[in-house]
């Protein structure tokens, strides 16, 4: 099965595409008012939203980084951590010098 692959690019995968979901699971549960795109303009508007945002969606890595450990994993929890690094340095990055 899929999910109990163990190897970095598959974490990285993993890693790289949880927070796209954690951000549409913030969309709907704090901004369903708006629409999409209402959404995606305020986040470009205000880069320090983007940036709080971005670090709210790392959760969504916390939970898939959690499951792997636990299924001893370890080469796919790896590889969601090095995404999860890579998301903070950018959410730091926009944070800092945008």
């Amino acid at each position: 099965m899929l999910l109990n692959k163990d190897s970095i690019p598959f974490g990285l995968l993993l890693g790289f595409i949880a927070p796209v979901f954690g951000l549409f699971g913030y969309y709907y549960w704090k901004f369903s008012l708006f629409s999409l795109n209402e959404f995606f303009q305020v986040l470009l508007m205000q880069k320090s939203l983007l940036s709080g945002i971005i670090a709210i969606a790392l959760i969504a890595n916390a939970i898939v980084f959690t499951v792997y450990i636990n299924k001893q994993k370890d080469k796919t929890a790896k590889g969601v951590f090095i995404a999860t690094c890579i998301y903070a340095l950018i959410s730091l990055g926009i944070k800092w010098f945008v």
